[in-house]
């Protein structure tokens, strides 16, 4: 296995003293799980940050091993994560994809909106800005995986995205996370918690 491609960093799990296992989003070969020597140290540190655009190349002596990745960092978004509704917003959409999507098969539309949802989440002035394209991922999500996720980005005031937002959290739980971990809903629950500050 050998890969050459650009990515979205979507998760990172410490292994051994100073590595990571990262999990990547790529346009042409899905979700892609790598060691990465070094992951924790000084220079590689602020680049796999999930959320992170970057350029990967990942190399396997055989499909049983997992591959080792060689990461250049080419968008950052942890100047954002400063912020907590940008953290929060950043810090669901990644885990959720990272937990929902089964590896190495190709999903380039959610690559896409992913990657135009984290722009949004970083650019826009304010979470109106990007709460109903958020809503819109998990729909698309849900769509490519097959358990329906119908219907078109929620339009309006923040509240009626965030009831468009209440209707998807049992699919997501029942259909994309059952028996994963818990943490992961745990997450959006926070991310709703804190759109629901800007309403009241």
């Amino acid at each position: 296995m050998q890969l050459r491609a650009p990515a979205i960093l979507v998760a990172t799990r410490p292994h051994g003293e100073t590595a990571v296992v990262a999990r990547f989003l790529t346009a042409e070969y899905g979700l892609v799980a790598a060691y990465v020597a070094g992951g924790r140290g000084r220079s590689l540190r602020p680049v796999l940050i999930p959320g992170n655009g970057v350029e990967v190349q990942v190399s396997a002596r055989s499909d049983s091993q997992l591959p080792f990745a060689k990461v250049e960092l080419q968008a950052s978004r942890a100047p954002f994560l400063a912020e907590p509704l940008a953290a929060a917003a950043i810090g669901w959409i990644t885990a959720l994809t990272a937990t929902a999507l089964p590896e190495r098969q190709p999903y380039p539309s959610l690559h896409t909106a992913l990657g135009a949802l984290l722009d949004a989440i970083c650019l826009a002035p304010s979470a109106r800005g990007w709460a109903g394209a958020l809503v819109a991922y998990e729909m698309l999500l849900l769509r490519e995986l097959g358990y329906g996720g119908q219907g078109q980005r929620p339009e309006g005031d923040l509240p009626e995205i965030l009831a468009a937002m209440d209707a998807l959290a049992q699919p997501l739980d029942h259909y994309l996370l059952a028996d994963r971990r818990a943490g992961v809903m745990a997450a959006r629950e926070r991310l709703r918690e804190l759109l629901q500050r800007m309403v009241e």
